[in-house]
């Protein structure tokens, strides 16, 4: 993709392309990269639909740094297409890999079902089996791969550090959940009918069994088995990953006398919104990724300029 989308006019009979007109014309001539859809086998045979961008002039057998971006939900899914992040993460030099882990949607009931009390489980061995897939290719550097997601992919980006500390070089985690019980027992009073669902998904919290199976899956409880850097970014005004989330998890790393950058914004929710939040909160993770991954990154400039971001732990970590 060399080009921004257009809009096509596909006539099937010819089996014929014709363009329409281009309905962001500033993007035209700009270097984008090709998103190239790949299915990766996990280890139990179940085929996983990714999707895999590489810088421009990339060689096919120079292994690169890599950013798994994972995404939140987690019943939700990836999609082929111009994805900002892609665009940008391989703008600065890095590959960039997204997974349809299982438990994503669009693939089927069974494909959901078999993500039924396996957060930190197979959802995670997906991941692995995906990076090791890349490593095998010879497509990203083993000593030079980061996770990063919000929300779930949040959450996966914990466990990465705390389920396989050695794995990935660093991680960001954006509004993601450190403790599954923290975290059922904040939700508001709003969303009481989801927890049928979760009980099913994630465990029965309602047992000291289930309890104690959620405490085992939850990266708070492996804080200590933190090796490598990790940025966190959280939202005051979060009303389904409540502030706690982070805040204990941060707590938990220092008692433990171990390095984490916290960053906070007292005007956003479950997610980052306001374009200067956004654009600050860019600006740390791509200083963030180049210091422990060494890709390409611009000077801050003006990025701070009217963003909320307050650096509540970690701010000399950042170059």
């Amino acid at each position: 993709m060399t080009t921004p989308p257009w809009n096509i006019y596909y006539d099937r009979a010819a089996r014929q392309a014709r363009r329409l007109f281009s309905s962001m014309p500033a993007w035209e001539g700009l270097p984008f990269v090709v998103m190239e859809p790949v299915i990766i086998r996990a280890r139990d045979g179940l085929e996983l639909v990714c999707y895999l961008s590489r810088p421009r002039g990339a060689q096919a057998t120079t292994p690169l740094p890599m950013v798994l971006l994972v995404h939140g939900g987690p019943w939700t899914r990836d999609k082929w297409g111009l994805h900002a992040n892609h665009q940008w993460l391989a703008n600065r030099g890095y590959a960039v890999l997204s997974v349809n882990y299982r438990g994503s949607t669009g693939f089927g009931k069974a494909f959901v079902n078999a993500a039924n009390l396996e957060w930190a489980g197979k959802m995670h061995d997906d991941l692995i089996d995906a990076i090791d897939w890349t490593i095998a290719q010879k497509i990203a550097d083993p000593a030079r791969i980061a996770i990063m997601g919000i929300s779930y992919g949040g959450y996966s980006a914990l466990v990465g550090l705390t389920f396989t500390p050695e794995k990935f070089a660093c991680a960001v985690d954006l509004v993601g959940v450190s403790n599954l019980v923290t975290f059922l027992n904040t939700i508001p009073k709003y969303w009481t009918t989801w927890k049928s669902l979760w009980k099913v998904r994630m465990g029965d919290y309602t047992t000291e069994a289930g309890l104690r199976f959620l405490q085992e899956r939850s990266p708070l409880n492996r804080a200590d088995r933190i090796v490598r850097p990790l940025l966190i970014g959280q939202g005051a005004n979060d009303v389904r990953v409540k502030p706690s989330e982070s805040e204990q998890i941060v707590a938990a790393m220092q008692q433990h006398g171990i390095p984490v950058t916290y960053v906070y914004y007292s005007d956003e929710g479950h997610g980052l919104v306001r374009p200067e939040n956004r654009r600050s909160f860019t600006a740390v993770v791509e200083a963030f990724l180049a210091a422990h991954l060494g890709g390409r990154c611009e000077p801050v400039g003006n990025d701070f300029e009217g963003s909320t971001i307050e650096f509540k732990a970690g701010r000399e970590l950042i170059p």
